[in-house]
């Protein structure tokens, strides 16, 4: 693939990407990782989503009404999604593309699957404690090895009762999380370096510009539809990288 053709490929994966944010509230960084992994090494593909991923997150993190309150109770899972991502990066830093390529394939059917098949669940307010820490550790390695921050923080933090504001919020905070433990593991793993930033910050353009189109768009299409669509693509797209690593 020329240079000129992957840098085409790479704006509009993020400006897919953005639209699928700006329609849902997630999946930007799903996304780019699912498309830009059938196209280059994961460990590259995690190294571009860098900048987009902070900055978009951010700004929905601080858009928020409850900052405050909702670090009080994730910190817990804030903090053992760090150190899960910081001992998983070692994984994603080591370049071998073709196990990196199938975890990462298996970790989009999962999150597909799950969530087109699974059942809300409630999380009881006595296990909250023990299981938050749990599933941040858990969600922090897959996001070390794969570059996917949404197994199973997502489905865990829908499952807490938040309401739609906080829950928006709150995963805005997990991703936020996950994007500087992931810079930072990639970092000291000799992977990732501020100097090599530049394609990243370039990403943001079209990721911005894709977030801007789908919040424009969410009112003219059924974010339920849309989102069912964006779950199968998702799930076809793991399931091909998952067998093409295997032959």
């Amino acid at each position: 693939m020329s240079e000129h053709i992957l840098l085409a490929a790479i704006a509009a994966t993020f400006f897919a990407a953005g639209m699928v944010k700006g329609v849902t509230g997630m999946g930007l960084p799903t996304v780019a990782m699912g498309v830009l992994g059938a196209l280059i090494s994961p460990l590259a593909a995690a190294s571009l989503l860098i900048v987009p991923s902070f900055v978009t997150n951010l700004w929905q993190l601080l858009a928020g009404p409850a900052f405050g309150p909702l670090v009080r109770r994730l910190w817990p899972m804030m903090l053992a999604i760090s150190v899960g991502t910081l001992l998983g990066a070692s994984w994603l830093a080591t370049g071998d593309t073709r196990v990196s390529t199938a975890a990462l394939g298996l970790a989009l059917v999962i999150y597909s699957t799950v969530t087109l098949v699974g059942r809300q669940l409630a999380v009881p307010a006595r296990v909250e404690p023990w299981l938050s820490p749990l599933i941040g550790a858990v969600t922090g390695v897959v996001t070390g090895c794969t570059g996917v921050f949404v197994i199973p923080a997502v489905p865990y933090l829908q499952s807490l009762g938040l309401s739609r504001d906080d829950l928006v919020q709150a995963l805005g905070l997990s991703f936020t999380v996950s994007t500087i433990a992931l810079a930072a593991g990639l970092g000291a793993h000799g992977a990732f370096a501020v100097s090599g930033m530049g394609l990243s910050v370039l990403a943001l353009v079209p990721a911005l510009a894709g977030m801007w189109a789908g919040q424009r768009l969410r009112g003219r299409i059924s974010p339920v539809a849309f989102r069912r669509v964006f779950l199968i693509c998702l799930l076809l797209l793991g399931t091909e990288m998952t067998l093409r690593s295997l032959v």
